[in-house]
């Protein structure tokens, strides 16, 4: 998973944050807004986009951390409410833009090489970046939730409202297309390596 599950926050504050507690928010807010951020910017490609749903996404925590029972981490919950926030964005934007849902890649229009977050290979994560943004907005979104947040197929089918085979087929579709982007030999091992260190 990513930087989300590192991040631990006091059962105290959370409690506090569903009886409205502005200083419990704040802890919350300045704990996750970060990665929050990060994986916005992922799907989205834009920081504005990311900023306004890092916005959306904690107006849903602060209304909804009252009803978290904390069967799971914290990070997971938000996590959740992130990627879901992302996907109602890229859902919006394709009806929007009448687009398919990246049925042929020749149509896709290849994304900038900027790097949109921090890791512990600047090299690794400047080419990686710049091969995951010429991905089409779905395989990048599958991509990233199966290797580097750890969600099953089953999952991303359910988030997606697609079938299981629809997510596995879109991740092995976005292997190949990283292939000759990140020229190395073992590109669907190479790839997720290089994902999960971010």
């Amino acid at each position: 998973m990513s930087k989300f599950a590192d991040i631990k926050i006091d059962a105290a504050i959370v409690r506090r944050a569903a009886r409205g507690d502005a200083r419990a928010h704040e802890i919350i807010y300045r704990s996750f807004s970060t990665p929050v951020y990060s994986l916005c910017l992922r799907f989205t490609r834009s920081p504005a986009h990311a900023e306004d749903l890092v916005q959306e996404t904690f107006i849903e925590i602060m209304r909804s951390i009252g009803r978290f029972r904390g069967d799971a981490p914290l990070g997971s919950w938000i996590r959740r409410i992130a990627v879901s926030k992302a996907l109602m964005f890229l859902r919006s934007a394709w009806t929007a833009r009448s687009q398919a849902l990246a049925e042929n890649w020749d149509e896709e229009t290849a994304g900038d090489a900027i790097s949109h977050g921090v890791s512990r290979h600047p090299d690794e994560a400047m080419d990686l970046d710049a091969a995951l943004a010429d991905l089409p907005s779905v395989s990048r979104t599958i991509v990233w939730l199966h290797d580097v947040e750890g969600f099953t197929h089953k999952e991303i089918a359910k988030l997606m409202g697609k079938s299981e085979s629809f997510s596995k087929s879109q991740l092995s579709r976005a292997y190949q297309r990283l292939r000759p982007l990140l020229a190395s030999g073992d590109t669907e091992s190479a790839a997720a390596d290089a994902l999960r260190s971010f």
